[in-house]
């Protein structure tokens, strides 16, 4: 049975993400916590895994109940931040300064999120990808969660084949429904530099962009609309969730179809 194996977000824009048994839609479209918070410099720019390869020196945990931000760095004791405050916001804006050598405002948008498209809604990839994926890179032993935590999608479907999500982009693409909610492909994810980096150490697996260009042209399904794909680089896809459907609950092992056309 198709249905949603993982739920992820990512409280904190460029930080670690967190599984959730269920989340919510909220009325931008996107799922709650997800790039709630966000930092910014001077210039009112994001600092994140784009920006600097030190946001892999941090490991850190959010606790969505009491919104507190856990922060363990390479050398010292880890740090707690009430990020439901304006003061635990400041308080960590100026850790995190002190630590990237940057001026940063520590942001919140609790209706949309800080995702970068802010005008689509959640991404989408399924554990087989993910497996698939991994696979062309054995020699270097990355793991399915190594893979999973390099593309940093939100919704990982299950029971299905690789590149499942690649069919809803593209001219007569269909949606698919997640208990009567329904998910409209918009745009593949072009990558950036951050799935070269290992998660962990921010180190750079040498040629993992020109391996995964030639293994994704070859495994490019056949079924998928060529045309909506601007290069190979890119991998899941982000969906946008209409109007009428938001504020409804995703949950793990909600069932998905893709109603007749």
């Amino acid at each position: 049975m198709t249905h949603i194996d993982r739920l992820t977000v990512y409280p904190v824009k460029g930080l670690d993400g967190i599984d959730c048994e269920h989340t919510s839609i909220l009325e931008g479209g996107t799922l709650e916590y997800d790039r709630e918070f966000a930092l910014f410099d001077a210039d009112g720019d994001v600092v994140n895994g784009k920006r600097t390869d030190r946001i892999h020196d941090l490991e850190t945990g959010f606790d969505p109940e009491t919104t507190t931000l856990t922060v363990a760095p390479p050398d010292g004791d880890s740090l707690a931040f009430d990020l439901e405050s304006a003061s635990g916001r400041e308080r960590a804006a100026d850790w995190f300064g002190d630590f990237f050598d940057l001026e940063v405002t520590l942001e919140r948008d609790r209706s949309l999120g800080y995702v970068d498209r802010r005008e689509m809604g959640p991404s989408v990839i399924s554990t087989a990808t993910l497996r698939e994926v991994a696979s062309w890179f054995d020699d270097a032993d990355l793991t399915v969660d190594s893979v999973r935590r390099r593309m940093r999608a939100n919704v990982e479907v299950g029971g299905v084949e690789p590149f499942w999500e690649d069919r809803f982009v593209g001219d007569d693409a269909p949606a698919f429904e997640v208990d009567g909610i329904c998910f409209e492909g918009v745009t593949p994810c072009g990558r950036c530099v951050v799935p070269q980096r290992d998660p962990d150490t921010g180190e750079t697996l040498e040629g993992f962009r020109e391996r995964f260009i030639e293994r994704r042209e070859a495994t490019f399904p056949e079924w998928a609309d060529e045309a909506a794909f601007d290069h190979y680089y890119t991998l899941m896809v982000i969906m946008q969730i209409p109007e009428t459907d938001r504020g409804d609950d995703l949950a793990v092992g909600d069932s998905i179809t893709i109603p007749p056309a």
